[in-house]
C-alpha cells in the first residue's frame, strides 16, 4: 500500500543491497534470488492484515466498494487506495494538498473502470465540495498531520451521504513512540506529524464528529520494523545512503509468513505493535 509513496519521498529503489562500509553504496546481493523484491513483502502483508481484497471489493475488510458507489480520498497521496477503488468501476474523487501527488493519482487511475475520475488540489479547510454527496469517504494517514482535527472530520462528515462509511486511519501511539525517539526530528514537525493520537482519542474523536464507530482495527507490526530500521540506515539528510537491513528484514518477513504458523504470528505482532490503528464508521 505504501511502496510507491516510500519511493517517491526517499528514492528508495526495489535492488537489493549488501553491507558495506559506512560509505555504502548499492550493490546487488546474491544472497537473494533474482525474483526476490522486498517490497513486494510489504504490499503481501498488508492485504493479510486486511488491504486491498480484489475478491471481496474490500479496500479493508468491512470496507466493500462497488462500481455504484462515489467514493472521495482525502489525502490520496500516491494513489494506492484510490487505485483499488477505481479497479471496482467506482466514481472517484481523489484530493490531496500536494498537486504532484494528485498529478501521480490521476496517472494512476487512468485506464482503470472507474466510472468517473476527479481531482482536486486542496488542504480540505474546506472542502470545495457539495454536501451529501459521496458514499464512500477515505482518509488515511491524515489527521495527525491537520491543524484541527475536529474541522477536517466535520468536513468528511458533512459532504458524506446519510449512511455513507468512513474509513479513517492514523499511525498507532505505539509505534509513533518508538519513531519519536529515533526518527529525523521533522517527521514531528509541521507539515508532518504534529500530533499523536490515542486508541480511545482516535475513536471519540470521529464519533464527537457526527459518525458511528463500527470497528477499530490494527494493522502494520511489518512496516513498524521497517521503519525503524530504516532510521537506522545511514543517511545523507532525510534519503537512505545504504538500506540492506531493510532488504534483510524483508526477506525474514517473507520466510515468516510461508511458515505453517506465520499468518497467526503476523496477526498477533499487528495487535502487539502496529503502525497504524483504522476506524470504520458509519454517518449516522
Amino acid at each position: 500500500m505504501v511502496v510507491n509513496f516510500i519511493k517517491q519521498l526517499f528514492g528508495v529503489k526495489s535492488t537489493v543491497i549488501q553491507e558495506a562500509d559506512p560509505v555504502t553504496t548499492e550493490v546487488k546481493n546474491d544472497k537473494f534470488p533474482g525474483a526476490f523484491d522486498p517490497y513486494s513483502v510489504m504490499d503481501r502483508s498488508s492485504k493479510i492484515s486486511g488491504w486491498c481484497n480484489e475478491e471481496t471489493g474490500e479496500l479493508f475488510k468491512g470496507f466493500p466498494v462497488s462500481e455504484s458507489d462515489v467514493v472521495l480520498d482525502v489525502g490520496c497521496g500516491g494513489g494506492e487506495n484510490a487505485a483499488f477503488c477505481a479497479r471496482q468501476g467506482a466514481h472517484i474523487v481523489f484530493a490531496d494538498i500536494d498537486q504532484a501527488m494528485v498529478e501521480e493519482t490521476g496517472r494512476m487511475l487512468q485506464g482503470t473502470p472507474a466510472r468517473k475520475i476527479e481531482a482536486i488540489v486542496t488542504d480540505a479547510n474546506p472542502l470545495p465540495l457539495p454536501d451529501e454527496t459521496f458514499t464512500r469517504i477515505v482518509s488515511t494517514e491524515v489527521i495527525e498531520h491537520v491543524a484541527d482535527p475536529m474541522v477536517f472530520l466535520k468536513e468528511l462528515v458533512r459532504v458524506g451521504k446519510p449512511g455513507a462509511l468512513y474509513l479513517l486511519a492514523v499511525p498507532d501511539p505505539a509505534s509513533e513512540a518508538i519513531f519519536k525517539q529515533i526518527a529525523h526530528p521533522s517527521c514531528f514537525e509541521p507539515p508532518n506529524h504534529i500530533r499523536i493520537l490515542g486508541r480511545d482519542e482516535f475513536t471519540q474523536l470521529v464519533s464527537d464528529a457526527g459518525l458511528e464507530v463500527l470497528s477499530h482495527e490494527f494493522y502494520g507490526f511489518y512496516s513498524t520494523v521497517w521503519w525503524s530500521l530504516f532510521w537506522s540506515s545511514p543517511k545523507d539528510g532525510m534519503r537512505p545512503v545504504g538500506h540492506a537491513t531493510l532488504d534483510h528484514w524483508a526477506a525474514a518477513w517473507d520466510a515468516l509468513l510461508k511458515c505453517e504458523h506465520g499468518r497467526l504470528i503476523h496477526d498477533v505482532l499487528d495487535k502487539a505493535l502496529p503502525k497504524s490503528q483504522l476506524v470504520i464508521a458509519r454517518k449516522r
